[in-house]
């Protein structure tokens, strides 16, 4: 469907999407059918401001919604749900989802294109519905960052070592997610252990750690 596209942004995303439309055969110039935006959220809008209006343009936050892109009206977003690092390539696309939101189905098709494209598995986002899909992207995601940091700090004050974390939360993940332990055995004396133990070497934990079970016990 695009035979050129102008890839505005070279940061994680940029950068992985650049290499993959170049693999696709699909040519990287400034003067593309779909000028394609993926530079930080709060630049979206100028951004889009500066552009031709004519072409396609799409951007790939998962926040921003479509308003950004005026004053443009052939235009959609495409989201994809994975998270990036500069270290990997354009692999990093494979088998993850993309979320799309349009405006019409000539742009439903145009963001399914490009997702396919991009190896990427596409589904429909209500634009309005942004905000809550993307809390939910940034507790699997960013959140899962935070939980390795706080049982890594426990760990480290426990004398054990941190990098054995690792098994154990990819297999959490294989499993299906799958709960095990005290809260899912009823265990409430081990439980409290766990307060007890964290109240005494990182009191600062004890309030998420009280969070996080009740949220597991639920």
């Amino acid at each position: 469907m695009f035979e050129v596209v102008n890839v505005i942004g070279s940061g994680r995303v940029g950068s992985a999407v650049a290499a993959r439309v170049r693999e696709r055969g699909i040519d990287v110039e400034p003067d593309g059918d779909l000028a394609l935006i993926c530079v930080p959220d709060d630049a979206i809008a100028e951004v889009a401001r500066a552009l031709p209006v004519g072409p396609w343009v799409a951007h790939v936050s998962g926040a921003t919604p479509l308003t950004a892109l005026d004053p443009h009206r052939r235009r959609f977003s495409l989201h994809p749900l994975q998270t990036f690092t500069r270290a990997r390539g354009p692999e990093q696309l494979d088998g993850a989802w993309g979320a799309v939101t349009a405006d019409g189905d000539e742009a439903r098709a145009a963001a399914r294109w490009l997702a396919e494209a991009l190896g990427l598995r596409p589904f429909e986002l209500d634009d309005a519905s942004r905000p809550l899909y993307h809390a939910g992207a940034a507790i699997a995601s960013n959140y899962l960052v935070t939980l390795h940091a706080v049982a890594a700090d426990l760990f480290r004050a426990a004398g054990a070592p941190p990098e054995a974390l690792v098994p154990l939360m990819e297999r959490t993940i294989e499993n299906d997610f799958e709960l095990t332990g005290p809260i899912e055995r009823g265990d409430r004396e081990t439980v409290e252990a766990h307060r007890r133990a964290i109240r005494a070497a990182r009191p600062e934990l004890e309030p998420l750690y009280d969070v996080l079970a009740e949220a597991t016990a639920r």
